[in-house]
């Protein structure tokens, strides 16, 4: 199966890179600087350097690919995350691909709940206020879309390996969380979902 990753550089993205080689995949990686993805070398995979807020990259990158896996980042600029998944949708749209995994955060829509005091007034709420606002109207793109998307909605990020020990799908009223999870976690369940419908159309949340 031929899938791209958006975001390919970052925490989360570089292990669904290093995933998806190993599951056998192949994979295209879509990154600003090939530089950063040198040290990666496999027969599976191509690096497409371009810039996410450019459609025609986009565009160009997604062709003749079948499912798309979207880790793009920005840090606390809040700029990149929502317009790269419009133009991501709207390329797959135009180019009939149907299946799009993406990340988002805990923290958005009915999660919010399981957010404590501190995430959710003083990081989300001050630090990454700009970022959690380009998260959610990034989420908003994909809810109004017609692919067949799933929204992966982790925890703080760390490192650590993957150990499919944690809580997935559970409500805003569920507060016994660590409320955090390895990004080698993350990227294994959002490559789980790439033949899995459980979470189709819907965004779903995932915390130690």
């Amino acid at each position: 199966m031929k899938i791209i990753v958006f975001g390919a550089t970052g925490s989360v993205g570089k292990e669904i890179v290093k995933q998806a080689l190993v599951n056998g995949y192949q994979v295209k990686a879509f990154v600003r600087d090939p530089k950063k993805i040198a040290h990666l070398s496999h027969p599976n995979l191509n690096v497409f350097e371009g810039d996410v807020l450019n459609p025609k990259n986009v565009e160009a990158a997604m062709q003749n690919q079948e499912v798309v896996l979207c880790a793009i980042g920005d840090g606390r600029a809040g700029k990149v995350r929502a317009e790269g998944t419009k133009n991501i949708i709207n390329a797959a749209n135009k180019l009939g691909i149907k299946r799009l995994v993406c990340q988002t955060t805990l923290g958005l829509g009915s999660s919010q709940g399981n957010l404590n005091f501190v995430w959710k007034y003083i990081m989300f709420g001050f630090f990454l206020k700009k970022a959690f606002k380009d998260h959610q109207l990034q989420e908003d793109h994909l809810f109004n879309c017609s692919l067949n998307y799933t929204i992966v909605r982790p925890s703080a990020l760390t490192d650590g390996t993957i150990t499919n020990n944690y809580k997935i799908g559970f409500d805003g009223k569920y507060n016994d969380l660590t409320l955090k999870i390895s990004r080698e976690d993350v990227a294994s369940f959002m490559l789980e979902q790439i033949d899995k419908t459980d979470y189709l159309k819907k965004a779903v949340s995932i915390s130690n």
